[in-house]
């Protein structure tokens, strides 16, 4: 009888483990089509008639879109439950993807940008939502650093492998390759995802629930962690996903492999990096000290890239026209692991607000992260347009050090 149980509870598991990759992969999905842009920008820009500058603007529909629709999706789940919201939204991924690829010039990519913002919104809630309802709290902490490190996948994707695609079949083949992803993965979620009712914990609209988020962001406990988190995420993925491979292939004459093979070990060092920053918390305490330390460190990081430009200060110290592409990739590297400290405002959020509205809090800081990533988006285009690429990574470093010194205002030494 313990024999059959035993089996039950083991198959149990391996269906709930073959159902949260199913759903990971969605927010695989999602990753690589935020960070198309990185390596494509240029000939997008060519093919629409525009400067690469403008269409850099451009892209942070999605992150706007992917921010106003997190609060939304969030309610949909608990009405809903996650199987129907996740295949809607992949749904919604596929059109986008189509909608991306078939553009003609800024509107319709704008267009497209906007439907992959809405339908990428909850690919990392759905499987963060079923593992938080089917595992214990230690299990979870387990799967919820392995749905990141699977979603991130997408940005290894969008590295060296999307160069080739491009460079052998066009920009466009990129969200081709995406729809077809996002085609597999809805097969993958209606086989693997089981169909469990909905849970309707909150009879308030959408609306009261955004408004009730605003507030928590907007109070004083949470004000120096929702504003670090509006500069932090926003530095990883701004260069991660735009302006990395433009700095690379424009500043330092990169191809579009090379440039993508510096961005992928950018990437690994951003999977790697939670892991190590989660192992030294524990280890040395002082979570404060930590997040505001590493941050700023990124940020003069991101200063030194910036100065090893043609005949900016460190090319000079060095007495060379531009430092050479070896200099970025241990830069990038480095970046990768002193931003990876991003995880660590979540742990804080929760020990300074109460149980009951600890969701609405880690919900206030997620939209931080993505509503952040969205202007300074779009704020970093404009410095480009006026100023050029370097100016680029110096205003990212100064937002960078900005939040930081709220964050140190607002936080005290005991948090």
């Amino acid at each position: 009888m313990s024999a059959v149980a035993n089996d039950d509870a083991d198959h149990g598991t391996s269906a709930l483990i073959f159902a949260l990759v199913a759903l990971a992969c969605g927010h695989m999905l999602s990753t690589l089509l935020r960070t198309i842009p990185a390596l494509s920008l240029d000939l997008m820009a060519a093919d629409f008639h525009v400067q690469p500058q403008a269409l850099a603007s451009l892209t942070s529909v999605y992150h706007f879109a992917f921010a106003a629709s997190q609060i939304p999706v969030g309610a949909a789940m608990d009405r809903f439950g996650v199987r129907p919201v996740s295949l809607s939204l992949l749904a919604g991924t596929v059109i986008g993807a189509i909608a991306s690829g078939f553009a003609t010039g800024p509107s319709s990519f704008a267009f497209g940008q906007l439907l992959l913002g809405i339908a990428t919104s909850g690919m990392l809630m759905c499987p963060m939502t079923l593992a938080a309802k089917q595992m214990s709290a230690a299990r979870f902490g387990l799967w919820s650093g392995a749905i990141l490190s699977i979603g991130n996948i997408g940005m290894l994707l969008s590295s060296s492998p999307l160069a080739f695609v491009v460079d052998t079949y066009g920009w466009r083949a990129g969200f081709w390759i995406a729809a077809a992803g996002g085609i597999a993965a809805a097969l993958a979620v209606f086989v693997l995802v089981p169909n469990q009712p909905a849970e309707h914990k909150d009879d308030a609209s959408p609306l009261s629930q955004m408004i009730e988020v605003l507030r928590l962001g907007f109070s004083r406990p949470l004000r120096g962690l929702i504003a670090l988190a509006l500069v932090s995420l926003a530095t990883s993925l701004v260069l991660r996903g735009l302006w990395g491979g433009p700095w690379l292939m424009q500043v330092k004459g990169l191809s579009r492999v090379e440039a993508g093979n510096q961005l992928g070990a950018y990437t690994l060092a951003m999977i790697a990096g939670p892991l190590l920053m989660g192992m030294v918390d524990r280890k040395v305490g002082h979570r404060r000290e930590l997040v505001a330390g590493t941050h700023t460190l990124a940020a003069l990081l991101v200063v030194l890239m910036a100065l090893g430009a043609p005949h900016y200060a460190v090319a000079w110290l060095f007495g060379v026209e531009v430092m050479p592409p070896q200099y970025d990739l241990v830069l990038f590297v480095l970046i990768g692991l002193a931003t990876s400290a991003q995880p660590l405002l979540f742990g804080m959020c929760r020990q300074l607000v109460d149980a009951q509205v600890a969701g609405k809090a880690l919900a206030a800081v997620n939209l931080a992260f993505f509503l952040g990533t969205a202007l300074m988006q779009s704020m970093s285009g404009a410095v480009a347009a006026v100023a050029g690429l370097p100016a680029v990574l110096l205003f990212m470093a100064a937002m960078l050090l900005v939040g930081v010194t709220i964050f140190l205002t607002y936080t005290s030494a005991s948090s």
